[in-house]
């Protein structure tokens, strides 16, 4: 009995690659699932995702605050977080796929302090089973990526400075009425 007609024998089929090997990098697929991304270009559309909800909620508030819905202004404003947390949560696959995990490993992220791993952890070298590496990063996502960080150690203290100097000039008002 030839391999042609054996009904039991193992299908023969050309099967390529899910990227292309020749190109070497794989596009950068922002509202995707599959892909990779890199550390520094994950922390630049941070931001930038970041950055864009908050002008969307400013608006979106400014809007319903100017049409009379005062109340309903803030509830709007924070319908610009839905998109945001769904860009953050493809391009977090992404940023898994990178590493080499599935992307359902962004769960650990909720777990306190775990999270840093997605920015710490290098992604593989070369191809791995989620594609061709991401492109190299152009000069926007590094500054992009480099200013989210600055951006994150100024807000910590003008949220610590903040607070404590406004305890200071009412200690300083409380002081000067005290004296006459």
């Amino acid at each position: 009995m030839s391999e042609a007609m054996n009904p039991y024998a193992a299908p023969k089929a050309v099967v390529d690659d899910v990227f292309d090997n020749e190109a070497g990098v794989q596009p950068v697929k922002l509202f995707s699932a599959r892909g990779r991304v890199g550390r520094l270009r994950y922390l630049a559309y941070n931001l930038g995702g970041y950055l864009l909800m908050v002008v969307a909620a400013v608006v979106l508030g400014f809007i319903a605050g100017a049409l009379g819905f005062g109340k309903a202004a803030g509830v709007l404003g924070m319908l610009a977080t839905i998109p945001y947390f769904i860009f953050i949560v493809l391009l977090s696959i992404q940023r898994s796929h990178d590493m080499g995990w599935s992307g359902w490993t962004i769960l650990l992220a909720l777990i306190p302090l775990v999270g840093l791993v997605w920015l710490f952890n290098p992604g593989t070298k070369g191809g791995n089973r989620f594609g061709a590496p991401p492109p190299p990063n152009t000069t926007l996502v590094k500054i992009g990526g480099l200013a989210f960080p600055v951006i994150m150690v100024v807000g910590l203290i003008a949220a610590i400075a903040l607070p404590a100097y406004q305890g200071y000039t009412q200690r300083a008002k409380a002081a000067q009425v005290v004296k006459p």
